[in-house]
C-alpha cells in the first residue's frame, strides 16, 4: 500500500496549553491518510472542551482516571485499526512532512517494529533533545543514551547523525509503531506508569527478532518535562524502578543478577553524588525504587515467563554498547556519541 493509514495518538493529561500550542502543526501534516486521536487521562482542565470547540474532526477517547503513559496508551491502541500508530507527545511540534520518512522506513522492511524521527529541543532548535536525540542506545548495564545526548549533555545538531540506521530504542515522545507487532508481543508494561516503557517495549521487540530504526530525515521539536519535571523525585523513582524491572524482564538469565547488582552499586555512587549536592529527596527516591523492585521480584519473574516462551540468550547487538557508559563519560571524559 502506497500510503497506509496512520493514526497519530496524542496522550493528554491537563495539557490544554500544549494542545493549543502544537496541535496546529499536527493538523498541518501533509501525509494523505492520517487520523488524529487524543486519548485523555481524566484531565481536570478544559482540554476536552477546547478540542471539541476548536478541532471537532479529532477523535477523542476519555478515560475515568489518569492511567499514565503506559495505561493511557494501552487503552487507546486497541481502539485503533490503522496498521501504523504514531505516538506523539502533546508537547511536540512537527513539520508538515514529518510522517512520510517514518512510514517509508517502515515500508522498506517488514521486520521494523518502530522508527523514530530526529528529535530536537523545541526551545533550542539547534540542539538535540534529551528524550530521543537521533536514536536510542543502551550500555552494558542498561543505561540509556542517544546519538546527540549523553546523560544531561545535549549536542548541537550539525547533521552529524543524519543517517538512517538501526538503533536499540525509539523515543516514546515521537515514534511510529507497527500495530501487528504490538498485537504479537504485547502492549507497554502497564505497571511502569511512565518512563522506560518505550525502551522496554523496543528491547522486547528486538528479543522477538524485530528491528528498531531512526529516520533523521523526519525532524520534530520536543519541549520535554511537560507533565513530570526532572526535579520531581517521582521521576527519579520511576526511572530507577522501571530500569531495574526492564533489566530483569529482558536480560539473558545468566546476566540478570550480576548486572542488577552492579546497577545497585552505581546507583549508590549516584546517591553519594546527590548527597554532596543536597538532593536528599532524590536519594530517598533511589532507595525507595530499589526496595520496591526487590519486593516485587515474584511479580517480575511471572511477567518474564508470560512475555518469553524461551528466555533471551543474548542481547541484540544493534544499538547495544558493550561497555560502561558511566566509566566512559566520568572516568575517560567522553562527552558525545561520536567519542565512543
Amino acid at each position: 500500500m502506497e500510503n497506509p493509514k496512520v493514526t497519530v495518538l496524542i496522550l493528554n493529561w491537563n495539557g490544554r496549553k500544549w494542545l493549543e500550542q502544537f496541535l496546529p502543526s499536527v493538523m498541518a501534516t501533509s501525509y494523505p491518510h492520517v487520523e488524529i486521536l487524543v486519548a485523555d487521562n481524566a484531565s481536570s482542565d478544559d482540554s476536552i472542551a477546547f478540542l471539541k470547540e476548536n478541532y471537532p474532526a479529532i477523535r477523542i477517547l476519555q478515560f475515568d482516571k489518569n492511567y499514565g503513559f503506559t495505561g493511557g496508551n494501552n487503552r487507546a491502541i486497541p481502539a485503533i485499526e490503522s496498521p501504523f500508530v504514531a505516538l506523539l507527545n502533546s508537547d511536540v511540534e512537527v513539520s508538515p512532512g514529518w510522517l512520510q520518512p517514518l512510514v517509508a522506513q517502515m515500508q522498506a522492511d517488514p521486520a521494523i517494529a518502530a522508527v523514530q524521527p530526529k528529535i530536537l529541543a523545541q526551545m533550542q532548535k539547534s540542539h538535540f533533545e534529551y528524550a530521543g536525540g537521533s536514536g536510542g542506545f543502551i550500555d552494558k548495564f542498561a543505561y540509556p543514551f542517544c546519538r546527540g545526548r549523553f546523560f544531561d549533555l545535549c549536542e548541537e545538531d550539525q547533521q552529524q547523525y543524519d543517517d538512517a540506521r538501526e538503533i536499540f530504542w525509539a523515543s516514546g515522545a515521537c515514534c511510529l509503531l507497527r500495530k501487528s507487532v504490538i498485537e504479537e508481543i504485547g502492549l507497554f508494561e502497564e505497571s511502569f506508569f511512565a518512563h522506560m516503557e518505550e525502551i522496554d517495549f523496543c528491547w522486547r521487540a528486538k528479543n522477538h527478532g524485530y528491528k528498531i530504526f531512526v529516520a533523521p530525515e523526519s525532524v520534530v521539536y520536543h519541549v520535554g518535562g511537560g507533565t513530570l519535571q526532572k526535579s520531581n523525585p517521582r521521576k527519579t523513582f520511576l526511572n530507577v524502578n522501571n530500569s531495574l524491572a526492564m533489566m530483569y524482564k529482558n536480560l539473558p538469565a545468566r546476566q540478570r543478577f550480576p548486572k542488577i547488582f552492579i546497577r545497585l552499586v552505581l546507583d549508590g555512587v549516584w546517591g553519594v553524588k546527590l548527597l554532596t549536592e543536597g538532593e536528599f529527596k532524590h536519594i530517598g527516591a533511589i532507595l525507595k525504587a530499589h526496595f520496591a523492585f526487590y519486593g516485587q521480584l515474584g511479580f517480575w519473574r511471572k511477567r518474564r515467563k508470560e512475555i518469553y516462551a524461551q528466555a533471551p540468550q543474548e542481547i541484540p547487538p544493534s544499538g547495544y554498547f558493550n561497555k560502561s557508559l558511566v566509566w566512559q563519560h566520568f572516568a575517560k571524559g567522553k562527552k558525545k556519541f561520536s567519542d565512543l
